[in-house]
């Protein structure tokens, strides 16, 4: 977690992305961020979604013959949890 000042610019108000959070999600001067206000007064940005529907499947395809097969995924949870 981070504390950010909020700076006059020009007839608005801005917020200064730190350069690591900016490195995490990806993004360069002039890309676009979607805002959203959440019910607790959050501010969350991000960017656009890039859904892609063929690269979604070929993620799915490869991930698909790395997941182990046979048993449950609750079976192997329980089988795992340390209570």
């Amino acid at each position: 977690m981070m504390n950010l000042q909020i700076s006059k610019w020009g007839n608005s108000l801005a917020v200064r992305i730190p350069a690591d959070y900016v490195r995490q999600i990806g993004v360069k001067e002039g890309d676009q961020l979607e805002a959203h206000l959440g019910a607790d007064g959050a501010l969350n940005l991000r960017p656009p979604a890039k859904w892609n529907r063929k690269t979604f499947a070929q993620e799915l395809t490869r991930d698909n013959t790395s997941l182990p097969m046979g048993s449950s995924v609750m079976d192997q949870l329980r089988q795992d949890a340390r209570y």
